[in-house]
């Protein structure tokens, strides 16, 4: 595999791992989400400890208001994060 394939098929390995939690393996709890964030972002957005941070990014990412965030939703995140780093590292 390529390296961007090997990316995608952990992108789906992470968000699978963390929305099976509860059994729906196609979508994150708000629970889910912090946990991910936690544990697999924890280093780029620090530790999301702060409800009221989890509740903002959870809803914004959930579109639909369906009180899932689906993988969709879950790559929009990653999507603008991985361009928020790109800008960064190449304004260096």
């Amino acid at each position: 595999m390529s390296n961007i394939e090997k990316a995608m098929a952990l992108l789906i390995e992470s968000f699978s791992k963390y929305a099976a939690k509860d059994g729906d393996s196609h979508s994150l709890t708000k629970g889910e989400l912090k946990e991910l964030l936690q544990t697999e972002l924890g280093g780029l957005l620090g530790k999301a400890n702060d409800k009221e941070a989890v509740d903002k990014i959870f809803n914004s990412l959930d579109t639909n208001k369906d009180n899932k965030v689906d993988f969709a939703e879950f790559n929009n995140m990653i999507g603008c994060l991985t361009v928020m780093c790109h800008e960064f590292f190449c304004k260096r």
